[in-house]
């Protein structure tokens, strides 16, 4: 009788908990097995430069599902990556930190790199295989120092309701883009085409030549190495991208005086998106991320709400490129008090689920294979594979990024030739 009582009762304690949502510690995770006693106490700190980080603290509290006593907590480090190095050798040392790819080859961040532990050690049972492989950067011993926890690609955001009001399809090739364009100022539109131009860094000239640039050198296997050098050798190869830029502005599908009163990258960009009178907006994915909230701090969209999308910029007959670049990565110091716990929170991390649910918080590209995108980028879903392009992948470092955006910014705004930029490849600052 009391054994029978004894089922009845756990019987009764499962019913309990399925009526009122309780879930296993694996349930709660989705499959996730702690490999430690869940008691187990410590604190984990993650340092990066975003201000606030919502996304990651939603996953700490699922962590904390599964070890309740383990303390995590996001910090931000004033001039990041200036302090990183000397950040990771004091006594209040992060487990897990911001890496960026433009990191690698650069000699200033070497300290860093060798605080950097492998997350390829397969003892460490990170589940890389649901990372898009181009994305994850190897050393020349194979090991994986970061891992892409959000991604960015190069477009335009689109104002889908002002193309059905005007009776205009989305451009997707380049000759599209400028007939559109001519077709917008036709009915009033003074500048068709927006984005950031105050200054280099992020500037709407350089979200348009990046990804042809980058095109010309997986095209051209034998210019990356200049390109990295950078030689001026590799400045023919920047030729098309600057053209592009130049005809952009000489066509009239951009009013520079119009970009040039947005203040910055991010929010000016979107809010000035929001007013709702520019057919398309040039910016990156990471600018993508803020719109979700500025829908409600924008009067204009509030008042006159309207569907919008993020489409590659058609910059070839054949249509535009995905780019496919983290824009964060994380890496664990390896020197850090709680190793075994740090690695266990990763693990926990780095699943098809932990990182698709982040990127849908942020509103960024997720890195994992299922490309589970937001609708917003649900174009970018269409781009043919041979037209996705890892700069990673390729071995491109950052001071082709660096020539890029300088070359570009001063084409655009007419500060120098297309041939004055060609020959002047390499040195650019």
């Amino acid at each position: 009788m009391k054994k029978g009582l004894c089922i009845i009762l756990a019987l009764c304690v499962l019913v309990s908990l399925t009526a009122c949502g309780g879930k296993t510690q694996e349930e709660t995770a989705a499959g996730f097995k702690p490999a430690f006693d869940t008691g187990t106490s410590c604190h984990i700190t993650v340092a990066g430069s975003y201000d606030n980080f919502e996304a990651l603290e939603l996953e700490f509290e699922r962590f904390n599902e599964i070890y309740p006593n383990v303390q995590l907590s996001y910090v931000k480090l004033d001039d990041y990556n200036s302090v990183l190095s000397t950040a990771l050798d004091s006594n209040d040392r992060p487990d897990i930190f911001f890496s960026y790819s433009w990191m690698i080859g650069n000699e200033k961040y070497d300290p860093v790199f060798a605080r950097m532990e492998d997350l390829s050690d397969s003892a460490l049972g990170l589940d890389l295989d649901c990372i898009r492989p181009r994305l994850i950067s190897r050393d020349a011993q194979g090991h994986v120092l970061m891992v892409p926890v959000f991604t960015r690609t190069y477009g335009m955001l689109v104002n889908n309701d002002l193309f059905e009001k005007e009776g205009l399809s989305v451009p997707t090739t380049w000759s599209e883009l400028l007939s559109v364009c001519e077709a917008f100022r036709a009915k009033g539109y003074a500048s068709p085409m927006m984005g950031y131009s105050l200054k280099a860094s992020s500037s709407f000239m350089n979200t348009v030549a990046y990804p042809l640039f980058v095109a010309a050198l997986a095209e051209n296997p034998e210019a990356l190495a200049l390109a990295n050098g950078p030689e001026p050798a590799a400045g023919e190869y920047l030729r098309p991208a600057m053209e592009a830029v130049e005809q952009l502005v000489r066509n009239g599908c951009i009013d520079l005086g119009a970009c040039d009163q947005i203040e910055d990258n991010y929010s000016q960009v979107i809010l000035r998106f929001f007013e709702g009178d520019v057919p398309m907006m040039i910016c990156t994915g990471d600018t993508v991320s803020g719109t979700r909230k500025r829908e409600s701090q924008s009067e204009a969209f509030i008042r006159a709400p309207f569907a919008y999308s993020f489409w590659p910029i058609p910059l070839t007959e054949d249509g535009g490129y995905f780019i496919d670049s983290p824009s964060l990565e994380f890496s664990v110091n390896k020197n850090c008090d709680h190793l075994d716990m740090t690695n266990e929170f990763l693990r926990f991390l780095i699943t098809n689920q932990a990182l698709n649910e982040m990127a849908s918080v942020k509103r960024l590209v997720t890195p994992t294979t299922d490309l589970s995108f937001d609708a917003v980028y649900a174009p970018f879903a269409q781009v043919p594979s041979d037209r996705i392009i890892s700069p990673e992948m390729l071995g491109i470092r950052d001071t082709v990024a660096v020539q890029t955006r300088a070359a570009a910014f001063l084409v655009g705004t007419g500060e120098i030739t297309v041939d004055e930029a060609v020959a002047a490849y390499g040195s650019f600052e």
